[in-house]
């Protein structure tokens, strides 16, 4: 962990921007967060799961300066405009929102789905992406600089092997991104999303190898993804190296999304 210790004193925590994360305690927002701190910003780790989002924090800084968690429930407007109440309230700032809470229920043909599955899904992938942009956007506006990285998934794009109440929501995030881009396009605040393929995590262990490889080839690189290479897309959109993009949604699905 020296490199975050390294990266926290390059810079004096007035000038560090300040990164949250919805859905940090999982995989990919680990990932995230973790590259965010090596980049020198102060993150937000931002979950449902309380302890989980607890021990990471501490992780990535036990003395809490440069990492602080939040509970949050992104369905709730509320609770999110209480997490971005309390962010300010901690570092005076809000630069990176990543909207990366999501799940996906309901592993049934349409007319099979349950009606909750197809509710939940859409408030907590879709819902809960406009949730975060209407807290933070605020902040942003009146600073004049901001990003937001929305996570949608190549189900967005091509449908096929996912639930539909998945692939809706995260078709409505693009068409969410690309709106609230053209919004804000003139005040200094970047608004981009990215659509990963089958990423690896832990929730790959239970299936039988026939399963994962039959995910495998549906990219044409031969394999899955990892965490960290979707953190280095969202640490590049959130970075002042990102200046001229927005409204924009990057692949990162191992050809996928062309095959």
């Amino acid at each position: 962990m020296a490199w975050v210790t390294e990266a926290m004193e390059s810079r004096t925590p007035g000038d560090r921007r300040v990164a949250i994360v919805t859905g940090a305690a999982g995989a990919l927002g680990t990932a995230m967060c973790e590259r965010f701190v090596q980049d020198g910003h102060r993150v937000v780790v931002a979950d449902l799961a309380t302890d989980r989002a607890e021990a990471l924090a501490h992780r990535l800084d036990p003395s809490g300066d440069g990492a602080m968690a939040v509970t949050v429930d992104v369905t709730d407007y509320a609770s999110v405009e209480a997490m971005v109440a309390a962010v300010l309230g901690w570092a005076g700032r809000v630069d990176i929102l990543v909207n990366n809470a999501g799940i996906s229920e309901g592993h049934v043909a349409t007319w099979e789905m349950p009606l909750e599955a197809w509710r939940r899904t859409i408030d907590v992938d879709l819902t809960g992406v406009f949730h975060g942009c209407r807290a933070v956007l605020p902040t942003m506006l009146e600073r004049g600089w901001g990003r937001i990285i929305n996570i949608s998934s190549i189900a967005g794009k091509e449908g096929k092997h996912n639930p539909v109440a998945y692939a809706a929501a995260k078709a409505g995030v693009i068409g969410l991104t690309k709106a609230v881009a053209f919004e804000v396009a003139e005040r200094g605040i970047l608004v981009n999303a990215i659509t990963p393929g089958s990423i690896w995590t832990h929730n790959w262990a239970g299936l039988s190898e026939a399963e994962i490889d039959a995910v495998r080839r549906r990219h044409p690189v031969g394999r899955l993804g990892r965490p960290d290479e979707v953190a280095a897309m969202v640490a590049w959109l959130a970075s002042d190296e990102s200046s001229f993009s927005t409204g924009a949604v990057f692949d990162i699905s191992g050809g996928r999304a062309g095959h």
